[in-house]
């Protein structure tokens, strides 16, 4: 049976990870692997520092060890790890937002970047950019930060962080062609939105990383097979 690891952030994003696996991953076993000082001190420190990002390297390790034949990494603030990661282990390590940044890259010239958490909206419109710079195409990329949702959903007040990241979606995000989500956590609020609010396609890490894992895990089955 193969296996793909998950390593998130926080342990809250095991839920949501659990039904995006059964629906498209079935038949696959699943570990999960949680380390919330990735997250907390990244935003201590206000970026990614070295300590963790050897930490997550380590991790991603430790996930091999355990029998996984793919990690996929669920924090985007953590992204620059994840590549040097992907460098340094024979197995995929895949980063949750990529696929996400290509789907909005190939939608349009104009993009919207949602995020929030200032370290995470960095690293994901930087991900963007390398993206649109891979296919050669030129790109305008609006950044927008909701301010005040993290503390709120930190602090248990999931209706205000819901608030504030719905507004941030349907006024700060007019006039571009697709809008992306840098935190798998804002999805949510996709579905709380009536027909119509919103000015552009919205792509949201979770669905298209795990994806992404399956087809990846697919490519290694037929090359074992």
């Amino acid at each position: 049976m193969q296996t793909l690891a998950l390593v998130h952030t926080s342990p809250t994003l095991s839920p949501m990870f659990n039904e995006l696996t059964a629906r498209l991953t079935p038949g696959v076993r699943i570990l999960h692997f949680v380390d919330e000082s990735l997250i907390k001190n990244t935003i201590a420190a206000g970026r990614l520092g070295k300590p963790t990002m050897r930490r997550l390297i380590d991790l991603v390790g430790s996930t091999f060890d355990a029998g996984a034949d793919v990690a996929l990494v669920t924090c985007s603030s953590i992204g620059a790890a994840v590549d040097i990661a992907a460098r340094l282990h024979d197995r995929p390590v895949l980063r949750v937002d990529r696929p996400m940044a290509e789907r909005a890259v190939a939608t349009g010239m104009r993009i919207g970047v949602l995020a929030t958490l200032s370290t995470t909206l960095t690293p994901t419109a930087d991900l963007v950019r390398a993206v649109a710079a891979e296919q050669g195409k030129a790109i305008e990329i609006v950044e927008h930060l909701c301010e005040g949702a993290f503390e709120a959903v930190m602090a248990g007040d999931g209706a205000t962080h819901d608030r504030i990241v719905a507004h941030g979606l349907t006024e700060a995000m007019k006039g571009v062609d697709a809008i992306v989500l840098a935190q798998a956590s804002m999805a949510r609020v996709l579905a709380t939105l009536p027909a119509g609010a919103l000015p552009a396609p919205v792509f949201s890490s979770p669905e298209l990383g795990v994806a992404r894992a399956r087809d990846v895990l697919a490519g290694l089955a037929g090359v074992a097979s």
